[in-house]
């Protein structure tokens, strides 16, 4: 294995970012010396990343933690409310988002390891998605808990509104049609990539603080990443490959721009993913030059003790050794070397 995704997944194992309990910290404060709350959605991304490189490595550390990550998030799910709380210490919020994270990272482990009870908890998460968050423009981004309330919005913050972002989480349904032969839980996938492709175009810059536009694109890419499904093979959606490419081209542009400013690595991990998988796929050819300069300036944000940096302003690191950046940015530069992926690979 590469000596990066070496030294980022010892970094998963030993830097304690992970509880004993299989709960995933937000990020460790490197100025403040202590890690984040535990959180459910970072605990499903580390979920498919440790099944992720026990499939590429055959080393049964990562397997082990990677059950952990999904026995710590089967007890999270609240079968009372039939909810999956942001935070198991406090469940008093809901996010779709992070519910689609989980149960891809539930499925990860389940594809390896065959537990039927981490299929069960996915399938429910699922139906507490389509159940749950259903509202007359689309689909309500956070709800409170426990009435299920949906939580008031604010337009310039992507993560308390509706919008082409929470496509990624709308392929977990995919996922769970494909893992249950239930190919009627598709058809919720395509209702949000109907509304997706409809609202993507008003998405970016949205709004006037550069540094706000950076974090959009972080989510701008998790709806590029929610087309990847519909966008290649015989039966590929013209519509779908198209705001791929238009949506690459979009994101590379204000990426280069604002990132002399400031810049996340977890942009440039996905644009790179996203050009690469796209390719393999055949739905956007690779600009190489492009991949080339992407794969260089994400092995920057790498840290001596494996973790990636969550990102630079003005030169400076920000003191956030962040789990997100750290996978999203390993499985890209193991695709960037050569590593097969297929899409249910995707972190």
């Amino acid at each position: 294995m590469l000596p990066e995704i070496s030294r980022a997944g010892a970094w998963l194992l030993t830097s304690g970012i992970q509880n004993p309990d299989g709960g995933v910290a937000r990020y460790y404060r490197t100025d403040l010396g202590r890690h984040a709350p535990v959180s459910t959605e970072i605990t499903g991304y580390a979920a498919s990343t440790l099944a992720y490189l026990h499939r590429l490595t055959g080393d049964d550390r990562y397997l082990d933690r990677a059950r952990a990550a999904a026995a710590f998030l089967a007890a999270a799910w609240n079968p009372a409310l039939r909810a999956m709380p942001f935070e198991r210490s406090e469940p008093a919020f809901a996010y779709f988002f992070d519910c689609g994270i989980i149960v891809r990272g539930l499925l990860a482990v389940w594809r390896a390891t065959g537990d039927p009870a981490l299929l069960q908890t996915a399938a429910a998460i699922g139906r507490h998605m389509a159940e749950d968050y259903a509202s007359h423009d689309g689909l309500h981004p956070i709800l409170a808990l426990p009435a299920k309330r949906p939580v008031d919005r604010d337009p310039l913050r992507w993560s308390t509104s509706p919008g082409c972002y929470q496509l990624k989480s709308a392929v977990a349904w995919l996922d769970l049609a494909c893992a249950t032969s239930d190919p009627a839980i598709a058809r919720l996938y395509q209702r949000v990539l109907d509304a997706s492709l409809a609202s993507a175009t008003s998405f970016l810059p949205g709004h006037t603080d550069r540094r706000r536009v950076m974090d959009r694109l972080h989510a701008f890419a998790y709806f590029l990443e929610g087309l990847l499904p519909c966008a290649a093979g015989a039966q590929a959606d013209p519509r779908c490959r198209a705001a791929l490419a238009d949506g690459i081209g979009q994101l590379a542009a204000l990426l280069h721009d604002i990132a002399p400013v400031f810049a996340r690595s977890d942009v440039y991990a996905q644009l790179l993913r996203l050009r690469l998988f796209a390719d393999r796929l055949g739905a956007v050819t690779l600009d190489r030059r492009a991949a080339e300069c992407e794969a260089a300036r994400l092995a920057e944000f790498q840290a001596e003790d494996g973790g990636f940096h969550f990102g630079r302003e003005s030169g400076a690191w920000l003191p956030y050794r962040n789990p997100v950046s750290t996978v999203f940015a390993l499985q890209a530069i193991a695709m960037w070397h050569g590593t097969p992926a297929i899409l249910t690979d995707l972190i």
